[in-house]
């Protein structure tokens, strides 16, 4: 631990100066507390603010990480501090894996901006600062970052139906030490932060942004202005792509033919919006454009396929589906009832009313809900056609056909494909028929 005493900056008013607007009537916060020097100046101020001028109740979080053998020794450091000001201290307690290529400091962050989620404070008050800002401009331009990543940390972003708030952002370290200094505060150091050898970050703080800021005395601010244009950039680029969306897409999928009227910048960036909606994972640029350059060159019969970790993309007659990959087959109900929704694991069944369907007064009736075998037939007009070319003339993906539920009757003649075709001799020309619909949510594995 360290300690010293000089006459501190006071560095109160910027901490409240920065309080947004948008945030008038937030009462309290949860601090999240590492127990560094940057979290630990944080606590002073916003327990000063608390006390000396009526600022909002403080929490605070501890995320313990297990990484360190001196982990333990934080935490109890942090509940005294804590103590010490009246602060109510929440732990989250966390196991570590690294796993599917991510670095050890991506699934550490994961891991507290899960805690972050599970508490029940609306805001969140982090500690980065001045040089973490110029820090994160350039380690996510050396990673290849695009605007919105070279936009680094705003002072204020809404995630998860919290808001996450970042008071320090124009401070330098340099005043913190100072501050922390003049009060007197004690923090601990995590040792981690001298490895320069696995840490990039730690090596652009100790090797390489010293000596920039001693050959450019404005760099941490020339940064800050890099990183507001590109936070400009970034959300005209977001609502230009939100526009592009509200045009191409159908429900969970994407128009193909409106997709193409795109340029192919505009098409990348809805591509990514679209799945950002879903909650999927996000391809590689490279894969990304791949991808949509064998759609642009695809017949509508076509099924371009692109997989990118859980990730599945692929085109179904003129619409294009993003679907997670799910690794456990999944277990399928033996019946269902004609009007009511069913959801499976992979999938919906689902019920419209028209013409051609199933008779109206089936509604409620059981009927077997099964998964495909090989050889079912559907009664046509003219025969019975094969479910394999019901799916090659609907321009089915193969990866989807095999788990494309069909519908029964007891004597085990087919009544439906969903979406795709009505048994003749139960279809009715009234429009109240039920007209069984499937959408695809997820493509089985069975790697």
């Amino acid at each position: 631990m360290a300690a010293s005493k000089k006459t501190p900056p006071d560095l109160l008013d910027t901490l409240i100066q920065s309080w947004p607007d948008t945030l008038s009537g937030q009462f309290c916060l949860e601090l999240a507390l590492s127990g560094g020097m940057d979290s630990v100046v944080l606590l002073d101020l916003l327990c000063r603010w608390r006390d000396e001028r009526g600022g909002p109740a403080v929490s605070a979080l501890h995320v313990h990480h297990g990484l360190s053998p001196n982990a333990d020794d934080w935490l109890a450091a942090c509940e005294n501090w804590c103590t010490d000001r009246g602060v109510s201290l929440r732990v989250v307690r966390a196991q570590i894996s690294v796993a599917g290529g991510e670095s050890l400091e991506a699934e550490a962050r994961k891991v507290r901006y899960q805690a972050f989620a599970d508490g029940d404070k609306p805001l969140i008050a982090l500690a980065h600062h001045a040089d973490d800002q110029s820090e994160t401009v350039l380690l996510q331009l050396l990673r290849g970052g695009g605007a919105r990543a070279l936009a680094a940390m705003p002072l204020l972003r809404e995630w998860q139906g919290k808001q996450l708030w970042r008071p320090l952002l124009k401070v330098g370290r340099s005043q913190l030490a100072a501050y922390a200094a003049g009060r007197n505060l004690a923090w601990v150091d995590d040792e981690s932060n001298a490895d320069t050898d696995h840490f990039l970050r730690n090596f652009l703080r100790r090797e390489v942004m010293t000596r920039l800021r001693e050959r450019t005395p404005s760099l941490d601010k020339q940064l800050a202005r890099v990183a507001q244009r590109m936070a400009d950039a970034a959300e005209m680029v977001d609502t230009l792509a939100a526009m592009d969306l509200q045009q191409v897409q159908r429900g969970r999928e994407l128009d193909v033919p409106a997709l193409l009227l795109l340029s192919a910048a505009r098409q990348r960036h809805v591509v990514l919006a679209w799945l950002e909606q879903l909650g999927l994972s996000l391809p590689s640029p490279e894969a990304l454009q791949s991808w949509l350059s064998q759609v642009q060159s695809a017949s509508a019969n076509s099924q371009p396929l692109l997989e990118y970790q859980s990730l599945v993309l692929l085109r179904y007659r003129h619409r294009l589906l993003a679907l997670p990959r799910l690794v456990q087959e999944p277990e399928w109900p033996p019946c269902c009832l004609v009007g009511r929704n069913v959801r499976l694991p992979h999938g919906e069944l689902s019920w419209t009313r028209g013409a051609g369907g199933l008779p109206a007064d089936w509604t409620g009736k059981v009927i077997d809900l099964l998964q495909r075998g090989g050889g079912e037939k559907l009664p046509v007009k003219v025969g019975r056609k094969p479910v394999k070319t019901v799916f090659q003339e609907a321009a089915v993906p193969p990866q989807l056909r095999l788990d494309w539920p069909l519908l029964e009757d007891d004597a085990g003649d087919l009544l439906a494909v969903p979406s795709l075709g009505v048994s003749i001799r139960h279809a009715v020309t009234a429009e109240d028929g039920w007209w069984p619909q499937w959408q695809p949510t997820a493509i089985v594995s069975r790697q």
